[in-house]
């Protein structure tokens, strides 16, 4: 288990994540020519969406060895409507590289992936890329780590040269001078870099010193396997974040961030010989990608699905480099495999020894936010359609399909419009099917703005045979967010098991509000008093009365219509701001910050999510194509009356 590394990389869209992989994979040895994103060549974005689109979609697995260790490698998306990917991928991984560019430095998506990472308690280190555009700075990016992600970097390079210029680092921690020209060079530091060099050296050596008491027993002057040593514990604690850099399209800086994958990410913490335990975490194609936390896991073993209750046998074992699959016989704590035969499982599935059940934690599934009525243009494919749909599902939990019974049509529901048009192209690509796919819709709540007090509500049902009896007083105010339920019953006027009855009751009326019956949300209820029947009152009863005495509350109230809103990030030429901004103000955003950098202007706003549909368009249109933009969600705000 030492010798192998479970890591993904990570970063937000255009970063170099998979420019970086393809080179990791070509200098291991792994492939034979270097795959280019933008020739539509590379290995983990091998579906036909992600080449005609130049970006990643789906998670991808690859394999590779550098330096006796094996590697497992997860590409991940960068784009914030594929998320979900990312939070499955951070559920099983050991360790991972957070890449940046060197002239945006921290960007929103790379903020949102490395939250994640903090949730997961997942162990990162970073790598500036893109160094040889005009503009990078490794100083600049390394202050947006330090600000943005609250994390002490520990930059161990320097670059050799600038912008078209760069061409190699020198490594701090050995104090040597590391060159690309045809192939990696190493040699002394430069003479014209020593001053430099002995100065970062000895910042990095203070900082170190400051987190890690055997680097403070040795300083100055820390020795660089005492210094190695250290930068691995900071690394596993998550109290420091080594920083590499380089230029991943050049070929330059891959071979030492390689080495610092081996040397500072830690090594899976498993014990082959324990009973199965298994956590699957993506469904592709009918493979089950899963990750072996215990025991050995062998073709034709019959498995424990423990979230099911139901036992499964497995097929086949195989290896993953990313479409590719070569079959093994077994898989050991420690490895991320797929397998085949697992028919029933959902990503977030336990797959255990029968005699030894467990129950993992599965990843955190988002909620979507965005809809679109999808319909087949045939009477004779709405079966097929519905097979599709739930396949779809099936692959990707932050997709949902539900009937709408008031326009009688199907909704296909997701994360965002871009994810929406991936599966729905996936459909017409893979099932042959023509659809019908109407306008993007948004998923609205409805909050308290001023509840009620006092509110009595009687249900008394008699109707032959036991009744029903149940008084309920019900206080309802605004609460931050979500649902919070309460009681200051006292005397045992209502008992604690319909306390809990009410409660319940409660949140079943949660699921549609008075305005447009949009789930609620951001409210307190407290029961205040209550009142039973001696042979009438039971858990029905009480759970019957909180759901109607909380909408007759809700009506009472007086209630606000939510929408969700995103971050946009839009980086634009510095002559076409005055034009975005104002399209901007017109699409209700609000502008919390614009920075100037390298003849372009980043403006960071807060607008509704529904205005983003049919943005991209505008943008292009307003700034001659040279406008990018990007978003993340940034939760719910009151609609605009």
């Amino acid at each position: 288990m030492n010798d192998v590394r479970n890591l993904g990389i990570l970063a937000h869209v255009d970063a170099g994540k998979t420019t970086v992989t393809e080179r990791i994979l070509y200098l291991t040895g792994a492939t034979h020519k270097r795959g280019e994103v933008h020739h539509g060549t590379t290995v983990t974005d091998f579906d036909p969406q992600e080449r005609d689109r130049g970006i990643t979609i789906f998670a991808a697995a690859v394999s590779c060895v550098w330096a006796g260790h094996l590697l497992n490698l997860i590409d991940t998306p960068g784009h914030v409507d594929f998320s979900d990917e990312v939070e499955r991928s951070l559920r099983v991984l050991d360790g991972a590289v957070a890449v940046f560019d060197a002239v945006a430095g921290v960007e929103p998506q790379s903020e949102s992936v490395w939250r994640r990472a903090d949730r997961y308690g997942v162990p990162r280190i970073a790598f500036v890329n893109k160094l040889d555009r005009v503009g990078a700075d490794l100083d600049a990016a390394v202050d947006s780590i330090r600000e943005r992600l609250h994390v002490t970097p520990l930059v161990v390079q320097l670059p050799i040269g600038a912008e078209a210029g760069f061409a190699g680092v020198v490594d701090l921690v050995r104090m040597r001078a590391l060159v690309w020209a045809d192939e990696l060079e190493v040699g002394p530091v430069p003479e014209e870099l020593k001053p430099e060099a002995v100065r970062r050296r000895l910042l990095l050596e203070e900082t170190v010193a400051e987190l890690h008491p055997a680097a403070l027993e040795e300083y100055p002057g820390i020795s660089p396997e005492t210094m190695e040593a250290a930068l691995r514990d900071l690394t596993h604690s998550g109290a420091g974040v080594v920083v590499l850099c380089g230029s991943a399209y050049r070929n330059r800086g891959i071979e030492p961030l390689l080495d610092a994958v081996v040397a500072y990410l830690p090594a899976p913490q498993a014990d082959p010989s324990a009973p199965l335990a298994a956590l699957v975490f993506k469904i592709k194609e009918r493979l089950a990608f899963l990750r072996v936390y215990s025991g050995t896991l062998r073709k034709g073993t019959e498995v424990l699905d423990a979230t099911a209750g139901r036992t499964e046998r497995v097929g086949r074992i195989l290896r993953v480099q990313a479409s590719r699959h070569t079959e093994v016989e077994r898989a050991v704590a420690g490895d991320i495999v797929a397998v085949v035969g697992v028919k029933g499982v959902r990503a977030g599935t336990t797959l255990c020894d029968p005699s030894a059940p467990v129950l993992l934690e599965p990843p955190v599934v988002a909620e979507p936010v965005v809809s679109v009525a999808v319909e087949a243009c045939r009477n004779a494919d709405v079966e097929r359609l519905a097979g599709a749909l739930a396949r779809l599902v099936e692959e990707d939990p932050s997709l949902a399909v539900r009937a709408d019974p008031e326009v009688g049509q199907t909704l296909l529901s997701g994360m965002g419009e871009l994810q929406l048009e991936v599966a729905v192209e996936r459909i017409r690509r893979e099932h042959g099917l023509e659809l019908a796919v109407g306008r993007p819709l948004v998923a609205h709540r409805e909050t308290v703005v001023r509840g009620v007090t006092g509110l009595l509500y009687r249900h008394v049902k008699q109707d032959g045979g036991a009744g029903q009896f149940a008084h309920v007083v019900l206080d309802v105010a605004p609460a931050d967010d979500g649902f919070a339920f309460g009681s200051t019953v006292v005397g045992g006027r209502v008992p604690r098991e319909y306390v809990r009855a009410v409660e319940a009751g409660c949140r079943d009326a949660l699921a549609s509000g008075p305005l447009g019956g949009h789930p609620v949300t951001g409210l307190r209820v407290t029961l205040t008093d209550g009142a039973t029947h001696p042979k009438d009152s039971s858990e029905l009863a009480f759970r019957t009365a909180g759901r109607l005495a909380l909408g007759e509350a809700l009506r009472a109230s007086t209630m606000a219509l939510l929408e969700p809103v995103v971050e946009i990030t839009v980086t634009v030429p510095d002559d076409a701001v005055g034009a975005v901004l104002g399209d901007l103000a017109a699409r209700r955003g609000q502008v919390s910050s614009s920075v100037a950098r390298a003849g372009t202007v980043v403006v960071t706003a807060t607008m509704p999510l529904a205005q983003v549909f049919g943005y991209a368009t505008r943008l292009r249109s307003r700034t001659q194509g040279r406008g990018t933009f990007t978003t993340r969600p940034a939760g719910y705000a009151q609609v605009a009356s």
